[in-house]
């Protein structure tokens, strides 16, 4: 799948342990969410909503995972979510992984593993969050092209500068 605005990047070379989900199934769970309004328990209700969340940060599409990001951050902030909170941490951390978002990410998992330090998916997480920061840390081709892009910037502006300014002259 190409990497465009809509969709999250994929840096993964040795096979993603943390599950992907199409925008199918997150279009099913939100039909699940709703029906489940319709009258059933509020247990049923927190499941299918945690269903939905998961579906929404493990997805492919980059502006499902942000939609996940928003509910789970305005979840955590209010004192009477109903939401298990490790659930919540988790799954906020999964989402800012996807999104690239690896120092958050990091410290969310690190919240996780102080609440449950045998989680399993937690763990796994956070050794994928730590690998792909020392990457990024080891990567200074990225860093060098963007500086190199910024001084040609730089050099050009400068140049359309003296150029409008002798244009003016004449």
């Amino acid at each position: 799948m190409p990497v465009g605005a809509d969709s999250v990047p994929n840096f993964s070379s040795d096979g993603d342990d943390i599950p992907w989900c199409d925008h199918d199934f997150v279009i099913s769970c939100e039909r699940e969410v709703a029906e489940a309004k319709e009258g059933s328990s509020d247990d049923f209700l927190q499941e299918c909503i945690l269903r939905l969340l998961s579906a929404l940060v493990h997805s492919r599409r980059l502006k499902d995972v942000k939609r996940g990001i928003e509910i789970l951050e305005a979840s955590l902030a209010r004192t009477n979510s109903s939401l298990p909170k490790g659930d919540e941490l988790y799954l906020l951390a999964v989402g800012y992984y996807r999104s690239v978002g690896y120092s958050r990410s990091r410290e969310l998992v690190d919240e996780c593993l102080r609440i449950a330090p045998d989680w399993r998916s937690a763990q796994i997480l956070k050794k994928k969050v730590e690998d792909r920061i020392k990457d990024l840390q080891g990567d200074d081709t990225g860093i060098g092209i963007v500086a190199v892009g910024i001084a040609a910037a730089a050099v050009a502006l400068v140049g359309w500068i003296h150029v409008a300014a002798l244009t003016r002259r004449n």
